[in-house]
């Protein structure tokens, strides 16, 4: 007997648990060495997980949509069909029981448009989830995802169901397609008239038209029954994944520490001018323009190997100064809020912290970045500039001692050498964990910050 285990793997040294997104093979399907089997989720990705063998997937352990442990066998692959894994596939569950499968066993074949479950109502603006594959798809096709029902665990839209919504989707031209979404219509109740029943421009405003001179009844009024009040669906998005990781850290980074927060003025012109000195620089090779991001996370690097206790961590009793400088920055996506890290940050150039940072913010907002990637930080930079914020409180990314929130720059009128003038200013807000450092050091730390700002040359020729 060669029956070969599928493990859910360990992504990351951070990973503990993985919950499986969606079974791309169903059982008794063949598969190759190398070919995705499955997708799964951590606290920080979803990540495409491969066959470690090639034969058939004759048992799926453990159904999509449940969280396991790292390393814990999710799966069968054997060289033949006819192979009897029902004692090794028993001996591996708990209770000798064998997790009921997700498909109808070795003749299973993939959902298709026929076996979907009936569409749910999506309420108007309600988030929607989807995996890596179905948002690529999406995308390709110009398929919109609010307009798709989902099969995959709690209604998340899966890969399949982008491909049954376009089977479904009627043959229309461009331009009556279009048409349709303006005047929000449902192709699928207009009748083609053109090549092979192609619904045309001429069908929708038929259509449209038919719509808006209904036939008019006459009859008699009657007193009208006052209606039941109806009540609003209440939207309910489960506190799980990457979201309930947020809502937990968040917890503890406002509970668990002795968090303060110091806010200061800066005079952001000739840090400003420095940008737009290097984006006309290194617009050509780099392919994009150096960003405020990219210098933050230089220049804090720069201040914390100058600063070394904002660049620790409390460990049991004991305050470590980390050996190394992780700059992590705060970044939105359509997951939640992620961090991800440019490692060795004080050591590499301008150039290279700014393709890094792109690259991994990249991954982290299509999902595939790895959890080393988005952990392991010993400061964080969070901006809410391009929001129009001024000032905030951010909260500290534990382990981490201290966290910088960067406001908006804006034209402000000051006062320089004794004259009014216009200049270009920011607040910068430092929330510090108490516990590690007092007030004055993370005050003196602030200011270093605020100096390099100001005379950005100044350090700019030492990082390069």
């Amino acid at each position: 007997m060669a029956i070969k285990d599928v493990i859910l793997p360990k992504l990351g040294q951070t990973m503990e648990t993985g919950t499986i997104v969606e079974w791309l093979k169903q059982e008794g399907d063949p598969v190759g060495r190398g070919e995705v089997l499955f997708t799964v989720e951590s606290d920080k990705a979803t990540l495409e997980v491969e066959s470690p063998a090639k034969g058939f997937l004759r048992k799926i352990l453990v159904p999509a949509g449940e969280e396991k442990p790292v390393l814990t066998v999710v799966g069968l692959i054997t060289k033949t069909l006819d192979e009897d894994i029902l004692a090794y596939s028993a001996s591996l569950v708990e209770g000798g029981e064998a997790t009921p499968p997700t498909s109808k066993g070795s003749d299973a074949t993939p959902l298709g448009p026929e076996t979907l479950e009936p569409e749910t109502l999506r309420p108007a603006g309600a988030r929607v989830f989807s995996s890596p594959r179905a948002r690529k798809v999406a995308r390709e096709k110009g398929v919109d995802l609010a307009l798709v029902a989902g099969t995959g665990p709690g209604g998340r839209i899966v890969e399949r169901d982008v491909a049954a919504y376009l089977s479904s989707r009627p043959e229309a031209t461009p331009v009556a397609r279009r048409l349709a979404e303006q005047a929000g219509m449902d192709l699928r109740a207009v009748t083609g008239t053109g090549a092979g029943g192609r619904i045309t421009k001429v069908d929708v405003d038929r259509a449209l038209a038919e719509g808006r001179a209904p036939e008019v009844e006459l009859r008699v009024a009657e007193p009208e029954t006052p209606k039941p009040e109806t009540v609003e669906p209440v939207v309910a998005i489960p506190l799980s994944g990457v979201r309930a990781v947020i809502a937990r850290r968040m917890v503890e980074g406002h509970s668990a520490t002795a968090p303060v927060t110091l806010t200061t003025e800066v005079d952001a012109t000739e840090f400003v001018a420095l940008r737009e000195q290097l984006k006309a620089r290194f617009a050509d090779d780099l392919g994009f323009n150096i960003g405020y991001n990219d210098l933050l996370i230089k220049l804090a690097a720069y201040a914390l190997r100058q600063f070394p206790y904002m660049n620790a961590r409390l460990v049991g009793e004991a305050i470590q100064e980390q050996a190394k400088v992780h700059v992590a920055l705060a970044v939105d996506t359509d997951r939640g809020l992620l961090v991800p890290v440019v490692r060795d940050a004080d050591r590499k150039g301008l150039t290279e912290v700014a393709r890094e940072l792109r690259a991994v913010i990249e991954r982290a907002r299509e999902g595939s970045a790895l959890p080393d990637e988005l952990s392991g930080s010993t400061f964080t930079i969070t901006n809410l500039g391009i929001h129009e914020i001024d000032a905030f409180t951010p909260i500290i990314n534990l382990p981490e001692a201290a966290i910088l929130g960067v406001g908006r720059i804006k034209e402000r009128p000051a006062v320089v050498d004794g004259a009014l003038c216009v200049r270009k200013t920011m607040w910068l807000s430092l929330t510090f964990d108490h516990r590690l450092v007092d007030g004055a050091p993370a005050a003196r730390f602030l200011q270093t910050i605020k100096h390099l700002i100001e005379d950005p040359f100044l350090w700019l020729a030492v990082t390069m």
